[in-house]
C-alpha cells in the first residue's frame, strides 16, 4: 500500500516532468531492469511485466530500474529500486522500497519486486500513448495491518532474531569417502542505534582412503568457535563497538584463540546510502591470548599479545557496475615485525555498451603465523592440508570479459529443453 501511494505521488507531484515530450511513437517503453542481487529472476519480471520492452543493456533503455539488496533486522531483505530515466525519461529519478520477511519464498519475494516495479512504471505509462488504458487501484488494509511503530510496540521479542542451522555434505566411492558436519546458532538484535550479533559454530570433517593394496588412510579436522559484536550508531558517519571471540582449530593448532578489541569506524558516505555506496575506514585495538596444540616454531605452547588494525572499504553499487574493495593492515604490538596485509578487490563493470568486465582477486603479505608447529609435517597432513603451512604471500585471482551485440531486445521468455542434460 506505501509502494502504491508513493507512486501515485510520483504521478501527481512531477508537474515538470509530465510536461517532457512523450516518445513520437507509440512504442512501448525501453525498460532494463538490473537486479544486484544474487537470486534475481530476469524471466520472471519479463513475463510479468509484458506492457514495456525489455532491452539487454542499460544504453539501450528509456528506464534504468536499478536493484539492491539490504538485510533487515529480522533476518529478512529490504529492497530499494530506484527508476533513472534516461533519453526522453532523463532527468526523471523515483525510489521505491520493499521488505520481505525471513520466511519469505523465492516466489512471495519475485511477485512483490515485480508489483512494486510496476508501481514505479505508473508515472511513465500514464504520459505513454497506453496511459488512457491504464487502471489504478487502491486495496483497502486488511484487519491485521499495522504501521511500523505500532508493530514495535507489539514486537515482543525486542527485536531479537535467533537463528539455528544444521548441514551434513557427504560424498564418496569405491576407494574413498568425505563427510562434513557443520551446525550454528545466533542471535542478532538490529536497531538503528545498536546492532549486537552473539554466535557459536563447529565444524568436523573426515576423509577415509583405501589404497590399490588395501592400506586404508583416514584423517579428521575440526574447528569450533563463539563470537559476539556489539556496535553503537553515533552519529550518520561514525560508530563504535567491540568484538570478542573464542575459537579452537586443528588446522591451525589451536587448541584455544581469545581474542577481544574494541573499535571505531568512520564512513564517508551516510550509512543509510549504504546499498549504493560506502567507504569506511575502521580502526581496532586489543589482545588475543593462545593455547597451542603443539609446540610453535617459536617455542610457544601458549601467549598472550596485544594487537591492532586498520581497515579501509570501499563498496559501490552503481548502475555501471559494482565495486567492493578493501585494504586491511594489522600487526602485534609489541612485535611490529608479525605483521599482516591484505587486498581484496571484487569488480563487476559494464566498461561500454556489451561490454564487461568482472575481476575478483586477493593478495596478502603474511608475517604473522605464530602458531605454526614446529619440526616436520607429515606427508599427508601436507597433502591433505590437515595443518596450515608456512608461508610469506598468498594470492588468487580470477579475471573474465564478456562481449554481447546484437538485437536490444529482451522480451520473450522460453524454457523449452532447459532440463535436458545432453543427448
Amino acid at each position: 500500500m506505501v509502494g502504491c501511494l508513493a507512486a501515485l505521488a510520483a504521478v501527481c507531484d512531477a508537474p515538470d516532468l509530465m510536461a517532457q515530450q512523450a516518445p513520437a511513437n507509440n512504442a512501448p517503453l525501453r525498460v532494463f531492469i538490473d537486479c544486484q542481487y544474487e537470486g534475481c529472476d530476469s524471466d520472471f519480471f519479463r513475463t510479468e511485466i509484458p506492457f514495456v520492452d525489455h532491452v539487454r543493456t542499460r544504453q539501450d533503455a528509456a528506464l534504468n530500474v536499478f536493484i539492491t539488496r539490504e538485510r533487515t533486522a529480522a533476518g529478512g531483505s529490504a529492497f530499494i529500486l530506484n527508476f533513472i530515466g534516461q533519453k526522453q525519461l532523463a532527468g526523471s529519478a523515483d525510489t521505491l522500497r520493499v521488505s520481505t520477511p525471513q520466511a519469505a519464498t523465492e516466489d512471495e519475494i519475485r511477485k512483490g519486486l515485480a508489483r512494486t516495479i510496476k508501481l514505479g512504471l505508473v508515472r511513465h505509462i500514464a504520459r505513454s500513448p497506453m496511459g488512457e488504458r491504464l487502471q489504478v487501484t487502491l486495496l483497502a488494509p486488511s484487519a491485521s495491518a499495522a504501521t511500523p511503530a505500532t508493530a514495535a510496540k507489539r514486537d515482543r521479542w525486542n527485536y531479537w532474531v535467533f537463528r539455528t542451522q544444521a548441514n551434513g555434505y557427504f560424498n564418496g566411492e569405491k576407494s574413498q569417502r568425505f563427510a562434513n558436519l557443520f551446525g550454528s546458532t545466533s542471535a542478532n538484535r538490529t536497531t538503528a542505534a545498536w546492532k549486537i550479533n552473539v554466535g557459536v559454530n563447529g565444524n568436523y570433517e573426515e576423509g577415509k582412503f583405501t589404497f590399490s593394496d588395501s592400506t586404508k588412510f583416514a584423517n579428521y579436522s575440526n574447528s569450533y568457535g563463539a563470537s559476539e559484536l556489539i556496535v553503537r550508531s553515533l552519529s550518520p558517519h561514525w560508530s563504535a563497538g567491540q568484538r570478542a571471540s573464542v575459537s579452537s582449530s586443528t588446522f591451525l593448532n589451536q587448541e584455544l584463540a581469545a581474542r577481544f578489541a574494541p573499535a571505531v569506524e568512520y564512513n564517508l558516505f551516510p550509512y543509510a546510502e549504504s546499498t549504493r555506496r560506502q567507504l569506511t575506514l575502521l580502526y581496532a585495538a586489543g589482545i588475543a591470548a593462545f593455547r597451542y596444540r603443539d609446540t610453535t616454531i617459536f617455542d610457544k605452547l601458549s601467549e598472550v599479545r596485544p594487537h591492532h588494525s586498520l581497515t579501509a572499504a570501499l563498496g559501490l553499487k552503481q548502475p555501471w557496475g559494482s565495486v567492493s574493495s578493501s585494504l586491511e593492515a594489522a600487526n602485534y604490538l609489541d612485535d611490529f615485525a608479525k605483521r599482516r596485509v591484505v587486498l581484496f578487490n571484487s569488480l563487476d563493470v559494464r566498461l561500454f555498451k556489451g561490454l564487461s568486465i568482472n575481476l575478483f582477486s586477493e593478495a596478502a603479505l603474511v608475517r604473522d603465523q605464530l602458531h605454526l608447529v614446529k619440526g616436520q609435517l607429515a606427508d599427508e597432513d601436507i597433502l591433505l592440508r590437515q595443518r596450515q603451512l608456512a608461508t610469506s604471500y598468498r594470492y588468487f585471482a580470477s579475471i573474465g570479459l564478456s562481449y554481447t551485440f546484437g538485437s536490444a531486445l529482451n522480451n520473450v521468455v522460453n524454457t523449452r529443453f532447459n532440463g535436458a542434460s545432453g543427448f
